[in-house]
């Protein structure tokens, strides 16, 4: 089985045991790191995603952390007396696939997305109205507290509505 997971803007195809490079991940030595960007899975079928394939997912392990060569960046221009050189050396994280659709991620569903939804709602409440804050969001926090709100009212309206009804 093999699958073709995206990670710093590439992709990479990948089976169990695989060794390679990656750009930088934010993880020690010895962790596991699970790619849930999963493109594609192949092996008796082939499944694509769009854009992601949906309950897959790859884990790896970290096996080092580092820098490539050194790249040389020379810029010259003909008979300006103009020359500047540089150089980068861009950092990587070496992984080991351990697993390939194994500990799936867990799928998405309208429930799991309505049970997030309700703590955002109860968290907004507890924010603060501020003349900074976008008219939507204000609308959003009027409507929370139960405060009926025109959509042509203006933001100060909306703000000084909230305001009262917080008094």
């Amino acid at each position: 089985m093999y699958a073709i997971i995206e990670t710093g803007g590439k992709q990479y195809r990948v089976q169990k045991d695989d060794v390679f490079k990656v750009e930088k991940l934010n993880a020690e030595v010895g962790e596991t790191v699970t790619f849930s960007n999963v493109v594609a899975v192949g092996g008796d079928s082939l499944k694509v995603g769009t854009p992601f394939v949906e309950g897959f997912a790859v884990q790896a392990e970290v096996l080092e952390q580092g820098k490539n060569d050194k790249v040389i960046i020379y810029k010259y221009k003909a008979k300006k007396d103009y020359r500047k050189k540089n150089s980068h050396r861009q950092p990587y994280t070496l992984v080991k696939i351990t697993g390939v659709g194994e500990g799936k991620a867990a799928p998405k569903t309208a429930a799991k997305a309505t049970a997030k939804a309700a703590p955002e709602a109860e968290a907004k409440e507890d924010v603060k109205a501020s003349m900074s804050m976008k008219k939507a969001e204000l609308q959003e926090i009027a409507e929370g507290m139960g405060l009926k709100v025109n959509s042509k009212d203006t933001k100060a309206d909306i703000f000084a509505a909230i305001e009262a009804a917080n008094k």
